[in-house]
């Protein structure tokens, strides 16, 4: 048969997501949300695949220093319904910064991702916090060390070999 295409994917098992920290300190929502769905998604990588989880992990820190641009500070509106008639909220995004800045950003991502079980996968592996500091700092050092699988499946040494420790045995030690 003339012109069959075959496509392959690559396996679930081999796909190794990275973790990306992203500042966003002085960045427009919209702009760091779109970068942020793509780096989830795994769109900036040569073997996306729409059905599989090909996406990376994101922190985001100083999501409170995140910016709008015009009068959207005061006129944008975050919706919420409690299902109850008569229970809809409403916030500004001025008052949502003040109470959670953490919520504006995954807000914004949430809305450019997926709307199926694959984008509420991808919403679980963005991590924001409103300060500089962030708990994954092991996560995204771990590709930098010891044991790091190349394409092939060999490991590689450690760039640098850790110092040999102290025996606790004493003087029982050979």
């Amino acid at each position: 048969m003339k012109g069959l295409r075959i496509t392959r994917h690559t396996p679930q098992a081999q796909l190794q997501p990275k973790w990306h920290v992203l500042d966003a300190k002085g960045q427009r929502l919209g702009h760091l949300a779109g970068l942020i769905a793509a780096k989830l998604q795994g769109k900036d990588k040569p073997d996306f695949s729409r059905h599989l989880l090909t996406g990376d992990f994101v922190v985001v820190v100083n999501a409170a220093q995140i910016e709008v641009s015009g009068n959207k500070a005061g006129q944008k509106l975050y919706r919420r319904h409690s299902g109850y008639i008569g229970h809809l909220r409403t916030t500004t995004f001025a008052q949502l910064m003040v109470k959670d800045p953490r919520r504006v950003v995954e807000h914004a991502v949430k809305g450019m991702l997926p709307k199926n079980i694959l984008g509420r996968k991808m919403l679980r592996r963005l991590k924001v916090y409103s300060g500089p500091d962030h708990l994954h700092e092991a996560q995204v050092r771990a590709g930098q060390g010891r044991g790091q699988r190349s394409s092939n499946g060999a490991t590689t040494p450690p760039a640098n070999p850790p110092a040999p420790r102290a025996s606790s045995q004493g003087a029982n030690a050979p």
